[in-house]
């Protein structure tokens, strides 16, 4: 694959690994002083909803726990014997859920095709599933290990990335 044809689903899963980490710092500042303190572990529909509420008024869009990018990047890196690692189709349906949360908020705008560009079904991925499923998981472990230090408010790593990565595109696009 053409290093630029990577460049919108690098950028796409950057974004998406963002807004995972934006809500599960969210959720877990929800749950203080609760009696389950991690969002991962919150199994109780209740509290879940709650969640999801405060999540759409306050963030534009919610992420169920098992949708969140660290939960999909365990998924796809599984060791234990007979479990799938195939991620492509709950991928795009994590990514559509998210424009889906948003519908009648006033975040609808912001989100609305914000992931077309991802398509998990072109062959410049790999000819076979096995081969797309196999690029995507790669790229997805990569970007699980960094961490975007989004509760350090002097620190921007996720712009920083942002920024370097749009710049190398350009530059590699003969473009400034």
């Amino acid at each position: 694959m053409n290093p630029d044809d990577y460049r919108d689903y690098i950028l796409g899963f950057i974004f998406f690994k963002y807004l995972s980490e934006k809500q599960e710092l969210y959720a877990n500042q929800l749950l203080e002083g609760e009696e389950v303190t991690d969002f991962t572990k919150v199994e109780d529909p209740e509290t879940l909803d709650a969640i999801r509420e405060e999540s759409l008024i306050k963030l534009g869009y919610y992420l169920k726990p098992e949708e969140l990018f660290a939960a999909v990047a365990q998924k796809g890196s599984s060791k234990v014997e007979g479990e799938s690692t195939y991620i492509l189709d709950d991928l795009q349906e994590i990514l559509r859920h998210i424009e889906q949360s948003t519908m009648d908020s006033e975040s609808q705008d912001d989100f609305e095709a914000l992931f077309e560009d991802l398509d998990l079904t072109s062959t410049k991925l790999g000819r076979t599933v096995g081969a797309r499923n196999e690029i995507i998981v790669k790229i997805i472990n990569a970007l699980d290990e960094i961490d975007f230090a989004l509760d350090d408010i002097e620190s921007d790593v996720l712009g920083d990335a942002y920024e370097y990565l749009i710049g190398k595109f350009a530059a590699g696009a003969g473009k400034t």
